[in-house]
């Protein structure tokens, strides 16, 4: 039965397998993706077929490893739901097979703290943003991989509390986080709109947040004409008075405007991980219990039926 290739703006209205999208896409991809690898690293199909977890190196990805990042986002684009990388990307992580791309982890900012250690460590919590493993790959390479990130975050920076989204429009359960172990918090995270804009349609379909992100106030200023200084949008916020009278409100004016000429759509909550990892079995006992304590209100059973 030949499988349907939805485009990626179509994709979330028109989606509607049983699978979830990732399992669908790896059907779309595999021949070509076979095809792909066996010519590159000059391989066979039955070496292919027959690979297993260990036969992967995994690594981090520096910022600064340009070439590396270009692939990562190509290899997201390709092979993930939402096929862009997030806004504020911060860790990459890849797994390869004789030095070929076969999977990506990408931590970013979360759009916003949930908190789940208390107030006071907000800042110990990263987003599991996106996450993606080429066609061919052996069925747990990704909660292999998405381990392999969150012990290497806790190793080498201050992050502890690790959080994750399921889609439900891309049928997706959070699956690999169950099998990894995450706590599950409920299925009420997420915008009650998604847009997009036609006349950008490479941002593709986007939370409500990005209107009121730096780099659109940016994209106003230069729709109205309005030469803005480096200086507003210093830092993680906006400078709001260090500009001109009138400024600020002739940019959130905009900002409405702008919004009302994006098709939108109402979109259903997604489901909400987490994984809480200290550096020693001691450290971990102590945030696990924290968290617990905090949260014992939010963690629930894992859901088990796919869909809205």
């Amino acid at each position: 039965m030949e499988t349907k290739t939805i485009i990626p703006q179509d994709r979330f209205k028109e989606y509607n397998d049983d699978k979830c999208w990732q399992a669908h896409i790896r059907d779309v991809n595999y021949e070509e993706d076979v095809k792909e690898v066996c010519k590159k690293i000059n391989v066979s199909i039955e070496e292919i077929e027959n690979v297993k977890v260990e036969d992967f190196e995994f690594i981090y990805i520096d910022k600064e490893e340009k070439g590396n990042c270009q692939s990562v986002k190509e290899f997201i684009e390709k092979h993930e739901w939402l096929g862009k990388l997030p806004t504020r990307p911060t860790h990459r992580f890849a797994a390869y097979y004789k030095g070929y791309l076969a999977g990506v982890i990408v931590m970013a900012t979360p759009n916003a703290f949930s908190n789940l250690l208390g107030k006071e460590n907000r800042h110990l919590e990263k987003l599991i943003s996106r996450g993606a493993c080429i066609s061919w790959s052996p069925k747990n390479l990704g909660s292999a991989l998405i381990m392999f990130s969150i012990r290497w975050m806790v190793k080498n920076t201050h992050y502890r509390v690790f959080t994750a989204y399921s889609d439900v429009e891309a049928k997706e359960l959070g699956t690999i986080y169950q099998a990894c172990n995450f706590y599950y918090i409920g299925q009420n995270s997420g915008s009650s709109k998604t847009f997009y804009d036609k006349n950008r349609p490479h941002l593709g379909w986007f939370s409500d947040r990005n209107f009121r992100q730096r780099s659109y106030y940016k994209f106003y200023c230069k729709q109205m004409g309005i030469e803005y200084e480096k200086e507003w949008f210093n830092g993680d916020g906006i400078n709001w008075n260090l500009m001109p009278e009138g400024v600020e409100k002739r940019i959130r004016d905009y900002s409405k405007y702008y919004q009302s000429t994006c098709e939108s759509r109402p979109v259903p909550p997604k489901h909400k991980y987490v994984y809480v990892l200290g550096k020693s079995k001691t450290d971990t006992k102590i945030l696990r219990k924290k968290f617990e304590e905090i949260n014992k209100e939010k963690i629930k059973p894992y859901p088990k039926q796919r869909g809205k």
